[in-house]
């Protein structure tokens, strides 16, 4: 018994002894469970919306006033004309318009009905109608709060229309989240473990030493997976257009050169995984613990970013898969091109550049 208990003292030692181990022990569970905890939600929090208030009036300032101090809504901007509707769904920034309709205090005194337009974007269909649900509850008890006996008969209606959208489909939605989900599977993991598994049987080194040069190495070894994640792509935009009927709506081209810059973006971070990584296992428990649990929690693919929390929702910005996700969503759906995409686009060409560097850096330094 006493040389168990020495061989179990001696096991917890190399146990606490070892970072990695303790990290996975203690490290993750709890990294998971505030992840888990915090941004997985299904309600709306601090929505960015946009006002057009043709009337101007007493009522519809009580009525924004009341919309202002929900904690489900930030009003970005008001609208002058409805002609600039399309332009600010375009951008990206706000997620629905409220529409007052002229003369409306007027109206609600004379016809007894006033009448709010609530036209939210559809790109993400369980957000669309929670925004338009929301909406309409807040109306309704401002009006339940302002009932008197005479004015009982005045009504506000809300009638909501979703745009790019208009059927809820969930499948607009999860095309482009699949496809980000999937080339980040294929182009990042895929290209650690292969570089790592290099690394760990001794071949890397005599590939290093060959008269090919380093870059030369890497750009062999990560080339079949761009030509693969680019037949990956091609197959899941297929099947979305011919099978869901998800529309195409802005230029192929432009959809097709976001995705090769994505791909190569998830690339450079495999890369990067394989030089921090000595073995396939670490590489893959980074890729899978450290790009695919964020990449489907805090993309934004699944779980709407503006409800997480402040902290959640700054490190949601350098997850590369937000930005494209971003970007198919804003082709696909809406049409635009790349004045409306290009600050996307840009911090997606930064990340690439930088991990890019990055890894160049660390194996500069593997090599001396």
């Amino acid at each position: 018994m006493k040389r168990f208990t020495g061989f179990v003292k001696k096991e917890f030692y190399h146990i606490f002894r070892d970072k990695r181990s303790l990290f996975i022990l203690f490290g993750m569970p709890i990294a998971q469970i505030l992840l888990f905890g915090f941004a997985i939600t299904n309600e709306i929090n601090n929505v960015d919306i946009a006002i057009l208030d043709q009337s101007n009036d007493v009522e519809t300032q009580k009525i924004i006033n009341k919309i202002k101090a929900s904690p489900y809504f930030n009003i970005e901007n008001q609208i002058e004309k409805e002609r600039d509707i399309e332009s600010e769904f375009k951008k990206g920034k706000i997620k629905a318009v409220l529409i007052f309709e002229p003369n409306f205090s007027k109206n609600l005194e004379t016809k007894k009905v006033a009448v709010i337009q609530t036209i939210t974007d559809a790109t993400e269909p369980n957000v669309a109608n929670t925004i338009a649900n929301y909406t309409s509850a807040i109306i309704q008890n401002y009006q339940a709060q302002k009932k008197q006996p005479n004015i009982n008969q005045m009504k506000v209606q809300v009638h909501s229309r979703m745009i790019y959208n208009p059927e809820l489909k969930s499948v607009f939605n999860f095309v482009p989240g699949v496809m980000t989900v999937i080339l980040m599977l294929v182009s990042a993991m895929m290209t650690s473990i292969s570089i790592t598994r290099e690394k760990e049987l001794g071949t890397m080194e005599i590939l290093l030493v060959s008269p090919l040069k380093p870059f030369q190495v890497i750009i062999g070894k990560v080339f079949p997976y761009i030509f693969l994640s680019i037949i990956n792509a091609i197959v899941i935009l297929t099947l979305g257009y011919f099978v869901f009927k998800m529309p195409i709506n802005g230029s192929i081209f432009l959809l097709a050169f976001e995705s090769i810059l994505f791909i190569i973006s998830a690339l450079s971070l495999g890369i990067l995984i394989s030089t921090i990584s000595n073995s396939q296992q670490t590489a893959m428990m980074l890729s899978l613990m450290g790009l695919m649990l964020p990449v489907i929690i805090l993309s934004g693919f699944i779980f709407p970013i503006n409800s997480m929390p402040l902290p959640m929702q700054a490190i949601s910005n350098i997850i590369p898969a937000k930005w494209f996700i971003i970007i198919v969503k804003a082709i696909m759906l809406k049409g635009v091109g790349i004045q409306y995409i290009w600050k996307e686009t840009l911090i997606l060409i930064g990340m690439t550049v930088f991990f890019i560097s990055v890894s160049i850096k660390k194996y500069k330094i593997r090599l001396e």
